[in-house]
């Protein structure tokens, strides 16, 4: 069984417009053999672009991403201090949270963004 961290957008995407997913990801969201994760970062990030009229986000986000199965990975002080050493490959800190959750909790990141590759952490799309 492995373990799978979505990006902010696969999960907007996930929730909304799927076919913006690849085949190949939305395969692996799909299988039940995956453990899914959404990460607090993802929500923080969403909350921000909600609260600047970027984006509309639903009041029961959460509860739509908990009854799809997905388990939520709370950040913690040593994810932000992988995070703050990455190389500066992409300087969206939301990624680099991301980045950092995942090589800490050994996850495979479901992303499009290909600067994200740059990093040693496995991605899938």
């Amino acid at each position: 069984m492995s373990a799978l961290l979505l990006d902010t957008h696969v999960l907007l995407w996930w929730r909304g417009d799927y076919r913006r997913i690849s085949v190949r990801a939305r395969e692996a969201i799909a299988d039940p053999g995956h453990v899914l994760f959404f990460s607090a970062a993802s929500i923080w990030e969403m909350a921000i672009k909600h609260a600047a009229g970027k984006l509309k986000m639903p009041a029961d986000v959460l509860d739509t991403f908990e009854q799809r199965g997905f388990t939520e990975l709370r950040m913690s002080s040593r994810q932000g201090l992988i995070a703050g050493a990455l190389p500066p490959h992409h300087g969206d800190p939301f990624d680099r949270m991301l980045v950092a959750q995942a090589q800490s909790e050994k996850l495979t990141l479901v992303t499009n963004d290909a600067r994200i590759a740059a990093y040693d952490v496995p991605v899938l799309w």
